[in-house]
């Protein structure tokens, strides 16, 4: 599978697929597309909402694509690689209309902040999820804000600390998801019945539901260059390299 984003209309509803070979981890290019892909379907008039999802039927998303960390060497590219998250998380937050992210199973970092960072999220009994920065040598920086708006700040501090993953049934009590289903068949048929409905709804509405729901946000930006800094300074030190490059091999074994 090579990596892609693509869009298509359906009724009025933006599907936007992203999919990366290596459970759809998220390398610079993809990450720049799809935050502009979101930008662009929502400027379109007929467009009421958007669906986000990933390639394939096993991990939603795994986050920052561990071949393109080990090859970053310098501050100023880090920096724009992380930046490509802050990128995503805002459009998603910025744009007009209602996002509904699709999670059919685990997801770990930079995916956690995009199913956070959904105005409503649907995801499987199997779709677990971590923030396993920790694990890297870095830590959840970029998206913590939006976690921890959906989460709050102790539960977000745990997650960081512990990089242990939480259940689907976890993340409905703590806000995360909205609806969860035993299969993906299943979800997809919530989905499609919420989707007509979302269809059929007023313009003006659902962009001011949206625009109340974000308010209290508009710091979110300020916070990004540090938050950025933080995570691609810590990129660069051996010790980070050396556990990615462990991981890695780990999970090449296991595959």
């Amino acid at each position: 599978m090579l990596q892609f984003v693509t869009s298509e209309i359906k009724n009025n509803i933006s599907e936007i697929t992203f999919g990366t070979p290596k459970s759809n981890s998220l390398p610079s290019e993809i990450l720049e597309k799809l935050a502009q892909t979101i930008l662009d379907e929502a400027a379109k008039e007929e467009v009421k909402a958007i669906l986000l999802k990933s390639e394939g039927e096993k991990a939603f998303c795994a986050g920052a694509s561990f071949d393109e960390l080990l090859a970053i060497n310098d501050l100023e590219t880090s920096k724009v690689f992380f930046g490509g998250f802050a990128k995503v998380l805002n459009a998603m937050r910025t744009c007009r209309k209602i996002v509904v992210v699709r999670v059919q199973g685990k997801t770990t970092g930079g995916g956690v902040g995009i199913a956070c960072a959904a105005d409503y999220c649907f995801a499987t009994e199997n779709a677990s999820l971590a923030l396993t920065e920790i694990n890297l040598g870095i830590g959840p920086f970029v998206i913590g804000p939006y976690v921890e708006r959906k989460i709050g700040k102790s539960q977000f501090t745990a997650m960081a600390i512990d990089a242990d993953f939480r259940s689907a049934n976890w993340a409905v009590q703590h806000n995360i998801y909205h609806s969860v289903s035993p299969t993906i068949a299943e979800m997809d048929t919530e989905i499609t019945q919420f989707l007509e409905k979302l269809a059929s709804r007023s313009s003006d509405a659902l962009a001011l539901i949206k625009k109340v729901s974000w308010e209290g946000t508009e710091h979110f930006e300020k916070l990004m260059p540090e938050r950025i800094l933080m995570s691609a300074s810590l990129l660069l030190e051996d010790s980070t390299k050396a556990n990615i490059e462990k991981i890695k091999q780990n999970l090449r074994k296991t595959n």
